[in-house]
């Protein structure tokens, strides 16, 4: 016969053994909750659909990601340095992103930036919306872009295996690269501001090469004009105002 002591840690033992087992059971079958909150303070927010994959990364600039293919997460060659939005397709690859930023730089020179960026698949961006601000010199720029239809994984992986070289030797690998397997080629830009605080807009469409063909400007004087291009850059035509 046992002790009532003894008896008693049995018993208790077999109820906290039930608990667990139906704590942790009930933890697999739990409906989804709803949550109301009146104030959330996070660095990061990873969005995913019911069966795990990202689908959007809201992050500070502190946590920003790498490059996202197939799920995976990869570095990106230059870094992300703003705050944003990265968004993902249905595979979990990259297909956009919102990226935001400013600041008082050094020397009291006002920095201030904005980017919106729609990707093809597995691609870089074939539309990307911009603004920036660098003390007076402020640009805006739409931007559409064709790109060839290899997975962008195939540079990332390419200008991994030059880092090191030296910059000349790096960069006639690129185009040797370009030349093989095609390169982004920039299609129509819609463009405000540039260097020297220049506040002149200009809309240029090029052909599938990627050779201009009209350029419309309105310089920073307000003087208009229009020409058309050849595909070696030779003016071919235009129209400026009379004299």
């Amino acid at each position: 016969m046992k002790a009532p002591g003894q008896r008693f840690l049995m018993i208790y033992s077999g109820v906290l053994t039930a608990v667990f087992v139906v704590t942790v059971a009930s933890g697999f079958v739990v409906s989804p909750r709803t949550m109301t909150l009146d104030q959330l303070d996070v660095q990061r927010i990873n969005l995913r659909e019911p069966d795990g994959t990202l689908r959007m990364v809201m992050t500070s600039a502190g946590r920003s990601p790498g490059i996202y293919y197939k799920g995976k997460e990869f570095p990106h060659p230059a870094g992300r340095k703003d705050a944003g939005f990265l968004f993902m397709n249905a595979e979990g690859t990259e297909n956009g992103g919102l990226s935001f930023g400013g600041e008082m730089g050094s020397g009291g020179i006002k920095e201030s930036s904005g980017h919106l960026s729609f990707d093809a698949y597995e691609q870089d961006q074939t539309m990307a919306l911009g603004s920036a601000q660098h003390g007076k010199q402020r640009t805006a720029t739409l931007q559409f872009t064709d790109y060839p239809d290899y997975s962008i994984m195939e540079l990332v992986t390419f200008l991994e295996s030059t880092k090191g070289l030296p910059e000349e030797q790096r960069n006639a690998r690129l185009e040797a690269f370009f030349n093989e397997r095609g390169r982004p080629t920039p299609r129509m830009i819609l463009n405000r501001g540039g260097k020297d605080g220049n506040d002149g807009v200009a809309l240029t469409m090029a052909d599938t090469a990627g050779h201009p063909r009209i350029v419309m400007k309105v310089a920073a004087d307000g003087t208009p004009s229009l020409q058309m291009l050849d595909a070696k850059g030779k003016v071919v035509g235009q129209m400026v105002p009379a004299s």
